[in-house]
C-alpha cells in the first residue's frame, strides 16, 4: 500500500503569467481552444474553506486547525467575480458554477448571485446558474438562493448509511441534515437537482444500491463519480478506483437501465434511464473513459487564477489585471489568449503518463479550484 503523500510546497503560489495580446482579440462568443474546444461552463471558486474533511478532498491530516488558508483581502470580491464572468460569456459561456470549498461558507453569498443573474448570454438568454454544495447549510438558505435568482443546485452525498457518512466528511455530520436540505431545495424550486456520489471502492460502494433505490421516482438525478486523482492530499490508489461500467453493471441487475443521449454537447455524465420511465441516473468516467476531447470548462479560483483542467499544477494570474488599471477590452483579450493557447488533456494521457510525473508540479487541489 503507497504512502500519503503530503505537498511540502503550497501550490496556490504557482502561477503563469498573464499577457494582455497586442492584437486585441474579439469577443464574438465563439473561441476555440487550440484542440477546438469551445469555452462553454465556467466554473467559479468563492471560498478554499469548507466544514467537512472528505479523504478524497480535504484530508483531515492536511487540512487541519493550523492550515493557511487564504485571507480575505486575497479573494475576489463579488464586483471582480462579476466583472470576469461578463468577460467569459462574451466568449461563450453559457453556464456558470459556483463551486469551493464549500460555497455557501461565503459570507453574503445572495449577494453575488443577484449579480450574476442579471447577466445575459451572447444570444441574450440567462445563464444556466448552479451551485455545488456539501448540502450542510442548504435546510436554511435554499429559499434565499433561489429568491437572489439561483437556479439549481448540485449536492455532494457519498451514502446514505449514517455511520458510513459520517466517517466519510470525518467531522461526524449527520446524513439527515443533507436529506432535509435537499428536501428544502426541492421545496423552493431549486431544480433540477443533482446528486453527486464519488464511489471509493473499499469504502462506500456498498452504498450504490441504496442510494439508487432511495433517489429511484424522486426527480433527483444521482450521479456516481469515480474516485480521482485530484491534487496531491488524497493518497489517490488505482485499486480504490470502482470502474463506472461496473457501477452501471451493478445496479441495472436490480433496476434495469437504458442508455440515454447527451444532455448537452461537453456533458461530463453518461445517462442511464430507468426501463420503467421512473428517472434516471449518471456516471462520471474521468479516470476509466475520459471525456477530455468535448471538455469546454474553465475553472477560476477563489483569488482570480483561471485553471484549464481540473487536474492543472499551475492557474494564470488574473488579479493584477482585474485589480490593475486594465480596461475590459484587455482584459477579455488576455482570457482569450489563454484559452486558445489551451491543449489540457490530462485523463487521456494518465495511462501513459509515469507515475510520478506529478512530482515536478503538485496538481491543485479540488478543494481550491472546485470540482
Amino acid at each position: 500500500m503507497s504512502e500519503r503523500v503530503i505537498p511540502l510546497v503550497d501550490q496556490r503560489i504557482a502561477a503563469l503569467p498573464v499577457q494582455i495580446p497586442a492584437i486585441p482579440i474579439p469577443a464574438t462568443g465563439l473561441l476555440g481552444d487550440a484542440l477546438g474546444r469551445p469555452l462553454r461552463d465556467l466554473r467559479i471558486s468563492v471560498t478554499d474553506r469548507c466544514n467537512f474533511r472528505c479523504s478524497y478532498c480535504m484530508p483531515k491530516e492536511v487540512f487541519d486547525k493550523d492550515y493557511p488558508y487564504l485571507p480575505h483581502s486575497a479573494l475576489l470580491t463579488f464586483e471582480e467575480i462579476t466583472r470576469v464572468a461578463r468577460l467569459f460569456i462574451g466568449h461563450g459561456v453559457q453556464k456558470i458554477r459556483l463551486t469551493g470549498g464549500e460555497p455557501l461558507l461565503r459570507k453574503n453569498i445572495e449577494v453575488l448571485i443577484e449579480q450574476l443573474a442579471a447577466l445575459r448570454t451572447t444570444e441574450g438568454k440567462p445563464l444556466d446558474l448552479t451551485l455545488t454544495t456539501n448540502g450542510s447549510l442548504l435546510e436554511r438558505k435554499a429559499r434565499s438562493l433561489k429568491a437572489a435568482g439561483l437556479h439549481r443546485v448540485t449536492v455532494s452525498l457519498d451514502g446514505l448509511d449514517d455511520a458510513v457518512f459520517r466517517r466519510m466528511n470525518d467531522v461526524d455530520f449527520p446524513v439527515a441534515d443533507v436529506l432535509r436540505g435537499i428536501d428544502a431545495a426541492r421545496e423552493a424550486g431549486l431544480g433540477p437537482i443533482k446528486v453527486n456520489m464519488v464511489v471509493k471502492r473499499g469504502t462506500n460502494d456498498h452504498e450504490i444500491l441504496p442510494m439508487a433505490r432511495h433517489f429511484k421516482g424522486s426527480g433527483i438525478v444521482l450521479r456516481f463519480i469515480e474516485y480521482m486523482d485530484v491534487g496531491a492530499t488524497n493518497g489517490w490508489r488505482m485499486d480504490e478506483v470502482m470502474p463506472s461500467a461496473d457501477v452501471v453493471d451493478l445496479i441495472r441487475q436490480e433496476l434495469p437501465l437504458v442508455p440515454l443521449d447527451p444532455a448537452a454537447p461537453g456533458e461530463t455524465a453518461e445517462r442511464w434511464g430507468y426501463a420503467d420511465g421512473s428517472g434516471e441516473i449518471g456516471v462520471i468516467s474521468s479516470v476509466t473513459q475520459a471525456f477530455c476531447r468535448d471538455c469546454n470548462r474553465a475553472r477560476l479560483s477563489t483569488e482570480g487564477k483561471l485553471y484549464l483542467c481540473l487536474f492543472a499544477d499551475k492557474g494564470h494570474d488574473l488579479r493584477p489585471l482585474v485589480r490593475g488599471d486594465v480596461s475590459d477590452e484587455a482584459l477579455s483579450g488576455a482570457i482569450a489568449s489563454i484559452w486558445q493557447g489551451r491543449s489540457d488533456r490530462y485523463s487521456e494521457l494518465r495511462a501513459s503518463l509515469p507515475p510520478d510525473a506529478s512530482k515536478g508540479g503538485r496538481r491543485i487541489e479540488m478543494s481550491y479550484i472546485g470540482g
